[in-house]
Protein backbone atom coordinates (compact mmCIF):
# COMPACT_ATOMS: atom_id res chain seq x y z
CA UNK A 1 0.00 0.00 0.00
CA UNK A 2 3.23 2.18 0.91
CA UNK A 3 4.04 1.90 -2.58
CA UNK A 4 0.85 2.52 -4.20
CA UNK A 5 0.73 6.12 -2.38
CA UNK A 6 4.15 6.95 -3.20
CA UNK A 7 3.32 6.27 -6.97
CA UNK A 8 0.08 8.51 -6.22
CA UNK A 9 2.14 11.40 -5.22
CA UNK A 10 4.61 11.17 -8.48
CA UNK A 11 2.01 12.59 -10.84
CA UNK A 12 3.43 15.39 -13.39
CA UNK A 13 1.11 18.61 -14.58
CA UNK A 14 -0.15 19.05 -17.56
CA UNK A 15 1.99 19.93 -20.95
CA UNK A 16 1.48 23.72 -20.79
CA UNK A 17 2.83 23.78 -17.18
CA UNK A 18 5.46 21.48 -18.19
CA UNK A 19 6.77 24.44 -20.45
CA UNK A 20 7.71 26.90 -17.69
CA UNK A 21 9.34 24.46 -15.33
CA UNK A 22 12.14 22.04 -15.02
CA UNK A 23 11.61 18.13 -14.47
CA UNK A 24 11.90 17.91 -11.10
CA UNK A 25 10.08 20.82 -10.18
CA UNK A 26 7.55 19.44 -13.08
CA UNK A 27 6.64 16.45 -10.90
CA UNK A 28 6.99 18.36 -7.48
CA UNK A 29 4.44 20.72 -8.06
CA UNK A 30 1.50 18.47 -8.33
CA UNK A 31 2.47 15.88 -5.49
CA UNK A 32 -1.60 16.34 -4.73
CA UNK A 33 -2.83 15.96 -8.05
CA UNK A 34 -6.07 13.30 -7.48
CA UNK A 35 -6.69 10.34 -9.84
CA UNK A 36 -9.59 11.91 -10.38
CA UNK A 37 -7.83 14.70 -12.34
CA UNK A 38 -5.60 11.99 -14.21
CA UNK A 39 -8.93 10.08 -15.38
CA UNK A 40 -9.66 14.09 -16.75
CA UNK A 41 -6.37 14.07 -18.22
CA UNK A 42 -6.74 11.04 -20.01
CA UNK A 43 -9.89 11.80 -22.23
CA UNK A 44 -6.89 14.60 -23.48
CA UNK A 45 -5.26 11.54 -25.24
CA UNK A 46 -6.26 8.68 -27.52
CA UNK A 47 -6.42 5.38 -25.90
CA UNK A 48 -3.48 4.25 -27.98
CA UNK A 49 -1.25 7.13 -27.38
CA UNK A 50 -1.40 5.89 -23.55
CA UNK A 51 -0.65 2.48 -24.44
CA UNK A 52 2.21 2.71 -26.79
CA UNK A 53 3.92 5.37 -23.93
CA UNK A 54 3.27 2.13 -21.45
CA UNK A 55 5.17 -0.03 -24.03
CA UNK A 56 7.86 2.03 -24.47
CA UNK A 57 8.33 2.79 -20.69
CA UNK A 58 8.21 -1.04 -20.19
CA UNK A 59 11.01 -1.54 -22.48
CA UNK A 60 13.12 1.76 -21.25
CA UNK A 61 12.94 0.32 -17.93
CA UNK A 62 14.09 -3.05 -18.65
CA UNK A 63 16.92 -2.07 -21.30
CA UNK A 64 18.02 0.55 -18.33
CA UNK A 65 17.87 -1.98 -15.67
CA UNK A 66 20.78 -3.97 -17.98
CA UNK A 67 23.99 -2.86 -15.78
CA UNK A 68 21.47 -3.13 -12.37
CA UNK A 69 22.28 0.99 -12.17
CA UNK A 70 19.21 2.89 -10.26
CA UNK A 71 16.63 4.71 -12.56
CA UNK A 72 15.53 8.22 -12.07
CA UNK A 73 12.02 9.19 -12.47
CA UNK A 74 13.42 12.28 -13.80
CA UNK A 75 14.87 10.63 -16.37
CA UNK A 76 11.78 8.65 -16.78
CA UNK A 77 9.63 11.78 -17.75
CA UNK A 78 12.86 13.17 -19.61
CA UNK A 79 13.28 10.29 -21.97
CA UNK A 80 10.17 8.39 -22.05
CA UNK A 81 6.85 10.41 -20.73
CA UNK A 82 7.56 13.82 -22.58
CA UNK A 83 4.32 15.14 -23.55
CA UNK A 84 2.29 12.96 -21.53
CA UNK A 85 3.37 14.06 -17.94
CA UNK A 86 -0.60 14.67 -17.23
CA UNK A 87 -0.70 11.38 -17.48
CA UNK A 88 2.38 9.91 -15.76
CA UNK A 89 0.86 8.42 -12.69
CA UNK A 90 -1.41 5.93 -15.51
CA UNK A 91 1.41 5.44 -17.64
CA UNK A 92 3.78 4.50 -14.22
CA UNK A 93 1.25 1.98 -12.78
CA UNK A 94 0.55 -0.01 -15.53
CA UNK A 95 4.30 -0.46 -16.76
CA UNK A 96 4.98 -1.24 -13.17
CA UNK A 97 2.15 -3.75 -13.49
CA UNK A 98 3.04 -4.78 -16.70
CA UNK A 99 7.37 -5.75 -15.17
CA UNK A 100 5.36 -7.19 -12.21
CA UNK A 101 2.87 -9.66 -14.03
CA UNK A 102 5.28 -10.39 -17.41
CA UNK A 103 8.61 -10.56 -16.32
CA UNK A 104 8.08 -10.86 -12.26
CA UNK A 105 10.24 -8.15 -12.13
CA UNK A 106 8.98 -5.28 -8.89
CA UNK A 107 9.79 -1.86 -9.33
CA UNK A 108 10.90 -0.28 -6.02
CA UNK A 109 11.60 2.77 -5.20
CA UNK A 110 15.13 3.44 -2.97
CA UNK A 111 15.28 6.72 -2.67
CA UNK A 112 11.76 8.49 -2.06
CA UNK A 113 13.32 11.98 -1.21
CA UNK A 114 14.70 11.92 -5.28
CA UNK A 115 12.69 8.79 -6.57
CA UNK A 116 14.99 7.11 -7.89
CA UNK A 117 13.86 3.50 -8.71
CA UNK A 118 15.33 -0.17 -9.62
CA UNK A 119 13.92 -3.43 -11.23
CA UNK A 120 13.79 -6.55 -8.59
CA UNK A 121 13.46 -9.77 -9.33
CA UNK A 122 10.27 -11.53 -7.91
CA UNK A 123 9.85 -14.67 -10.32
CA UNK A 124 12.10 -17.69 -9.63
CA UNK A 125 11.99 -18.98 -13.47
CA UNK A 126 12.00 -22.47 -13.97
CA UNK A 127 13.57 -24.53 -17.11
CA UNK A 128 12.28 -24.49 -20.10
CA UNK A 129 10.04 -21.32 -18.80
CA UNK A 130 10.23 -17.94 -21.67
CA UNK A 131 13.65 -17.08 -22.40
CA UNK A 132 16.62 -18.86 -21.14
CA UNK A 133 18.23 -16.98 -18.15
CA UNK A 134 22.03 -16.59 -17.92
CA UNK A 135 24.64 -14.40 -17.79
CA UNK A 136 23.22 -12.45 -20.55
CA UNK A 137 19.83 -11.75 -18.99
CA UNK A 138 20.75 -8.27 -19.45
CA UNK A 139 20.12 -8.61 -22.82
CA UNK A 140 16.74 -10.31 -22.67
CA UNK A 141 14.92 -7.35 -22.65
CA UNK A 142 16.40 -5.62 -25.98
CA UNK A 143 15.70 -9.08 -27.71
CA UNK A 144 12.04 -9.48 -26.61
CA UNK A 145 11.46 -6.14 -28.21
CA UNK A 146 13.01 -7.41 -31.35
CA UNK A 147 11.24 -10.31 -31.40
CA UNK A 148 7.97 -8.81 -30.90
CA UNK A 149 8.32 -6.30 -33.56
CA UNK A 150 9.10 -8.99 -36.14
CA UNK A 151 5.89 -10.93 -35.00
CA UNK A 152 3.58 -7.89 -34.82
CA UNK A 153 4.90 -6.75 -38.23
CA UNK A 154 4.17 -10.10 -39.93
CA UNK A 155 7.42 -12.39 -39.25
CA UNK A 156 9.79 -10.88 -41.34
CA UNK A 157 10.99 -6.59 -40.64
CA UNK A 158 13.26 -4.88 -42.69
CA UNK A 159 16.62 -3.65 -40.95
CA UNK A 160 15.87 -0.14 -41.10
CA UNK A 161 12.57 -0.57 -39.43
CA UNK A 162 14.39 -2.18 -36.59
CA UNK A 163 17.23 0.53 -36.19
CA UNK A 164 14.48 3.47 -35.88
CA UNK A 165 12.11 1.59 -33.35
CA UNK A 166 15.51 1.19 -31.25
CA UNK A 167 16.28 4.99 -31.71
CA UNK A 168 12.66 5.78 -30.26
CA UNK A 169 14.13 4.14 -27.15
CA UNK A 170 17.55 6.36 -27.06
CA UNK A 171 19.40 3.40 -28.46
CA UNK A 172 21.60 4.34 -31.70
CA UNK A 173 22.77 1.87 -34.03
CA UNK A 174 25.27 4.16 -34.94
CA UNK A 175 27.01 5.14 -31.55
CA UNK A 176 28.31 3.10 -29.07
CA UNK A 177 25.91 2.36 -26.45
CA UNK A 178 26.89 2.29 -22.46
CA UNK A 179 25.26 -0.70 -22.11
CA UNK A 180 25.18 -2.69 -25.21
CA UNK A 181 28.42 -1.93 -26.96
CA UNK A 182 28.25 -1.67 -30.30
CA UNK A 183 24.18 -2.44 -30.93
CA UNK A 184 24.29 -3.11 -34.41
CA UNK A 185 27.03 -5.79 -33.49
CA UNK A 186 24.95 -7.54 -31.02
CA UNK A 187 21.92 -7.27 -33.25
CA UNK A 188 23.33 -8.00 -36.67
CA UNK A 189 26.26 -10.60 -35.29
CA UNK A 190 25.79 -12.27 -31.64
CA UNK A 191 22.14 -12.80 -31.83
CA UNK A 192 22.00 -14.28 -34.91
CA UNK A 193 24.93 -16.39 -34.11
CA UNK A 194 23.42 -17.65 -31.01
CA UNK A 195 19.99 -17.93 -33.47
CA UNK A 196 17.63 -16.09 -31.87
CA UNK A 197 17.66 -13.85 -35.31
CA UNK A 198 18.11 -14.76 -38.71
CA UNK A 199 19.69 -11.51 -40.94
CA UNK A 200 18.82 -11.76 -44.69
CA UNK A 201 19.35 -10.14 -47.89
CA UNK A 202 15.93 -8.90 -49.67
CA UNK A 203 15.93 -10.56 -53.09
CA UNK A 204 15.88 -7.79 -55.71
CA UNK A 205 16.61 -4.77 -53.58
CA UNK A 206 18.80 -2.15 -54.68
CA UNK A 207 20.71 -0.61 -52.75
CA UNK A 208 20.80 -3.82 -50.86
CA UNK A 209 18.15 -4.40 -48.08
CA UNK A 210 18.35 -6.81 -45.11
CA UNK A 211 15.29 -8.15 -42.82
CA UNK A 212 15.04 -9.68 -39.69
CA UNK A 213 13.15 -13.23 -38.42
CA UNK A 214 12.88 -15.30 -35.50
CA UNK A 215 15.62 -17.64 -35.57
CA UNK A 216 15.37 -21.58 -34.43
CA UNK A 217 16.41 -20.85 -30.90
CA UNK A 218 13.98 -18.30 -30.00
CA UNK A 219 10.97 -20.51 -31.15
CA UNK A 220 13.04 -23.00 -28.68
CA UNK A 221 13.14 -20.48 -25.80
CA UNK A 222 9.75 -18.47 -25.88
CA UNK A 223 6.69 -18.64 -28.55
CA UNK A 224 4.58 -16.83 -30.47
CA UNK A 225 1.82 -16.82 -28.15
CA UNK A 226 3.87 -15.86 -25.38
CA UNK A 227 5.27 -12.77 -27.21
CA UNK A 228 1.28 -11.79 -28.03
CA UNK A 229 0.09 -11.64 -24.28
CA UNK A 230 3.47 -9.76 -23.41
CA UNK A 231 2.13 -7.28 -26.16
CA UNK A 232 -1.53 -7.44 -25.14
CA UNK A 233 -0.68 -6.73 -21.64
CA UNK A 234 1.49 -3.51 -21.80
CA UNK A 235 -1.66 -2.67 -24.71
CA UNK A 236 -4.10 -3.87 -22.17
CA UNK A 237 -6.16 -5.88 -24.72
CA UNK A 238 -6.59 -8.98 -25.59
CA UNK A 239 -4.29 -10.90 -27.69
CA UNK A 240 -7.17 -12.08 -29.79
CA UNK A 241 -7.51 -8.13 -30.40
CA UNK A 242 -4.93 -9.18 -33.35
CA UNK A 243 -6.72 -11.50 -35.27
CA UNK A 244 -3.73 -12.15 -38.21
CA UNK A 245 -1.23 -12.18 -35.29
CA UNK A 246 -3.71 -14.40 -32.80
CA UNK A 247 -4.10 -17.26 -35.81
CA UNK A 248 -0.68 -17.20 -36.56
CA UNK A 249 0.10 -18.23 -32.74
CA UNK A 250 -2.30 -20.73 -32.14
CA UNK A 251 -0.48 -22.74 -35.03
CA UNK A 252 2.29 -25.34 -34.15
CA UNK A 253 5.55 -24.61 -35.35
CA UNK A 254 6.62 -26.91 -38.25
CA UNK A 255 8.76 -29.23 -36.01
CA UNK A 256 5.58 -29.75 -33.77
CA UNK A 257 2.96 -30.23 -36.39
CA UNK A 258 1.92 -33.79 -36.72
CA UNK A 259 3.23 -35.75 -40.39
CA UNK A 260 0.86 -36.75 -42.80
CA UNK A 261 1.18 -40.52 -41.53
CA UNK A 262 0.31 -39.04 -37.75
CA UNK A 263 -2.46 -37.38 -38.99
CA UNK A 264 -4.03 -40.39 -40.52
CA UNK A 265 -3.51 -42.54 -37.86
CA UNK A 266 -7.14 -43.34 -35.91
Amino acid sequence: MAQKRRGRSSVCPNTSQAQDVDVEEDITLTQTQTLTQVQRNLERHSPEQVNLKVGELVQYLLIRDQKKLPIKRADIVKSVVKDYKDVYLEIFVRAKKALLDIFGFQLEEIDTKNHIYVLVNKLERVPGDDMKVDDNTAKLGLLTVILSLIFMKGNSVKEAVIWETLRRLHIDPGERHEDFGDVRKLVTDEFVKQKYLEYNKIPHTDPTEYEFRWGPRAFKETSKMKILEFVSKIQQKNPNSWITQYKDAQELPRSQAPTASQSTRH
